[in-house]
């Protein structure tokens, strides 16, 4: 097996690698920024935290839900790389009106009337940018990658996803609201340029025609993928994973703040060592893989997930909060007796997700043609979107019913087990021969 970081050498993989990291890591500051702000300095009960960050997961999702069907049949139809061009442009615009937002809450100006609808409307359209993008960054692997190279650079792609996660979560818990606004704008100007390096990936066959109806092309599209078991499996697999993330990066603000008791600088520190994990994750599956596309660790790291989730549970159970209103810093936080079991447990969920994630990614574009992997992508993100929304929906009405954001956490652990017996039917379809269909790749 190659080694997957010489990609990076590569024109053909490290303009797409820095363009999606820019991405992620513009999607994480503006919207960490925003949670933030509303949470720490709008609401003053759990309730309506745990509201706005369940509503702000809905709203960038939903784009996922509405529109892949038609972003995977463009990346299968049109050059590739021009779609980066002008997603990654519109991306520049979309900042301009977030940035208002953010500087307009910075002023105390309409904060409720004005500045979060901004917000909230830049949200979702960066929804509509990451779901035009998000079939390209796969779909595009096996066209620019020899065969061997495609669960590296698969790897490669979610690390640097998290890493970039990582670095937007903490500048966005430390530096001021004003300078997120700039941040923004400028992340996006670099990542336009650095998105017009990408070399051409032009359609494969040029005989697709698309589907322009939102509803019926949907349904087509997951019809056409999902009666072939393996996928079937893993895209039930992968939208399990990602409903269990949901549920829990909406509960990490007010958990960070109404339970141990600690500022926002601490919720950023919570996702940036989840993202952590899950880069550490990505990385160490393809080590243990050597390449080969394969579930047969994802049953096992899924179950581990699942021990770490109540891990953290517990551990939480056990922790002393601050009294009289106060919120502990970094500083305190990291001296708190039971800090080290805390994160230790949190990064073991993460690492454990990236492991189970990233094989089931892989399967994606490595089982059909390279002329239908945008499409299958993009069926994976419909599916994928509405199990998130379902999640976040349950994590709201578990807070409507007055289950505690502690106790949610048990929700989410269960909600693992489901994953490991869907994994676990992957692993043993992979034995068996492909169903006619779409069309197996050589």
């Amino acid at each position: 097996m190659k080694t997957s970081l010489r990609l990076l050498a590569r024109r053909r993989f490290l303009p797409l690698f820095v363009t999606q990291l820019l991405g992620a890591f513009n999607d994480n500051l503006f919207k960490q920024a925003m949670v933030l702000f509303v949470v720490y300095g709008v609401y003053n009960d759990a309730a309506s935290e745990t509201a706005f960050s369940g509503l702000a997961t809905g709203v960038f999702i939903l784009p996922f839900f509405l529109l892949s069907a038609m972003s995977g049949q463009l990346a299968d139809s049109i050059d590739k790389a021009r779609i980066i061009r002008i997603v990654k442009f519109c991306e520049i615009l979309i900042m301009l009106v977030g940035a208002a937002g953010l500087l307009l809450a910075w002023q105390g100006f309409a904060v409720k009337l004005l500045a979060i609808p901004l917000l909230l409307l830049a949200l979702f359209a960066m929804g509509i940018h990451s779901t035009f993008f998000g079939p390209i960054k796969y779909a595009i692997l096996p066209q620019h990658l020899e065969k061997d190279e495609v669960l590296g650079g698969t790897g490669l792609v979610e690390a640097g996803t998290y890493i970039a996660v990582l670095a937007g979560t903490i500048l966005a818990g430390v530096i001021p609201v004003e300078f997120a606004a700039i941040g923004v704008i400028v992340t996006a100007v670099i990542g336009y340029f650095s998105g017009r390096q990408v070399p051409p990936a032009p359609p494969v066959h040029e005989d697709h025609t698309i589907d322009w109806h939102v509803v019926r092309s949907s349904i087509a599209l997951i019809k056409a993928t999902m009666h072939i078991r393996r996928l079937f499996l893993a895209i039930l697999s992968i939208s399990f994973f990602w409903t269990i993330g949901a549920v829990l990066f909406i509960q990490f603000p007010p958990l960070a703040k109404n339970v141990l008791t600690a500022d926002k600088a601490v919720a950023s520190l919570f996702l940036a060592v989840f993202s952590v994990g899950i880069a550490i994750g990505s990385i160490a599956i393809n080590r243990l893989l050597k390449g080969t596309v394969s579930a047969r660790f994802a049953p096992a790291s899924v179950l581990a997930m699942a021990g770490f989730v109540v891990a953290f549970f517990f551990v939480c159970s056990q922790w002393h909060g601050a009294s009289n209103g106060h919120l502990y810093g970094i500083d305190e936080f990291l001296d708190h007796d039971l800090v080290f079991p805390l994160l230790a447990s949190l990064l073991g969920i993460a690492v454990a997700g990236g492991m189970f994630v990233v094989p089931l990614y892989a399967f994606l574009t490595t089982t059909v043609d390279k002329s239908q992997a945008a499409r299958t992508v993009a069926a994976n993100n419909i599916v994928n979107s509405g199990a998130m929304v379902i999640g976040s929906l349950i994590a709201l009405g578990l807070s409507a019913g007055g289950v505690s954001i502690l106790h949610q956490l048990l929700f989410s652990a269960a909600m693992c087990l489901v994953s490991a017996w869907l994994a676990q039917k992957l692993h043993l379809a992979c034995d068996v021969p492909l169903e006619s269909g779409l069309t197996p790749q050589d």
